[in-house]
């Protein structure tokens, strides 16, 4: 592990993602409802300038993660990518001259300080757990895969609020499974080259990042960011965490006042996510 390198990145991939997901909504706000849940949908938004400037800053970001979770856990890193409002609106804000509200500087205080005392007491990540065993992922590839087989229909008969809603959920599961799945093919190619393409890791990191980048642009396209982002930054790094923890042996503090300051440090940082993620900044 180099946290010297981890966590650089994993703030850089935050700041980049929280400038692409509020380009891209604006964006996917004015594709046809129709389209929602189609490749189709991602065709046609490449079309416009707008949403092709949030999916460079999407792939930026998606090379930091994968740099930042090579040399780092999921569980160090995800909670740090979690705060992509954090810098995104500040520069929202000075890009249209308006002063950060109240609400805003609150949400920013909470989210890096429950972030910064999730990570403050986190212990150190055992060795050899950059690249699991292949049955270890059945249980979280079943468990996504289900989820996201059954929330995406209710989405698809569910108003507009509830259809934004469920959309995220799927789009933040298949992300946490993205991230983690990036963290393993990254140990792969330290490993052994380009001799990871011989296995199975690269080819899901395409298959799930394109059906997570429907999900999110369909949730984008459906209602408001308010609604959306919440969701993504809040289910992401927790099913992130939960996943290194399962999957790849991470873990959480282990006496009982450091699992308390970190359960009251992730309830404030996403307490501080639905915050910054109500701003006026981050809508259309």
């Amino acid at each position: 592990m180099n946290t010297a390198v981890a966590v650089p990145a994993a703030l850089l991939s935050a700041l980049a993602f929280g400038v692409a997901s509020v380009l891209q909504q604006q964006a996917a706000r004015e594709a046809p409802a129709g389209e929602a849940l189609r490749l189709r949908l991602v065709l046609h938004l490449a079309r416009r300038p707008k949403w092709l400037a949030g999916m460079g800053l999407t792939i930026a970001s998606y090379a930091l993660l994968g740099l930042a979770l090579a040399h780092g856990p999921l569980v160090l890193v995800q909670p740090l990518a979690a705060t992509d409002l954090v810098f995104a609106l500040p520069l929202l804000a000075r890009h249209r001259g308006l002063p950060l509200t109240r609400g805003e500087v609150t949400g920013i205080a909470c989210t890096a300080g429950g972030v910064a005392a999730f990570l403050t007491v986190l212990p150190p990540s055992p060795a050899g757990s950059e690249v699991p065993v292949g049955y270890a992922w059945l249980p979280v590839l079943a468990a996504v895969g289900g989820a996201v087989a059954v929330l995406a229909p209710i989405g698809r008969r569910s108003r507009a609020t509830a259809r934004t809603a469920l959309y995220a959920t799927c789009a933040a599961l298949l992300f946490a499974l993205l991230d983690s799945l990036t963290k393993s093919a990254a140990g792969r190619f330290r490993a052994e080259g380009f001799g990871a393409l011989a296995y199975w890791e690269p080819y899901a990191l395409v298959v799930v990042g394109v059906t997570a980048l429907v999900f999110s642009q369909s949730a984008y396209q459906a209602g408001s960011l308010a609604i959306s982002l919440p969701v993504i930054d809040t289910l992401e790094p927790i099913g992130a965490v939960l996943i290194g923890i399962a999957v790849f042996g991470e873990q959480l503090a282990s006496s009982t006042w450091a699992l308390t300051v970190q359960a009251l440090g992730a309830a404030t940082a996403v307490v501080g996510i639905v915050l910054l993620d109500r701003s006026s900044l981050a809508r259309v």
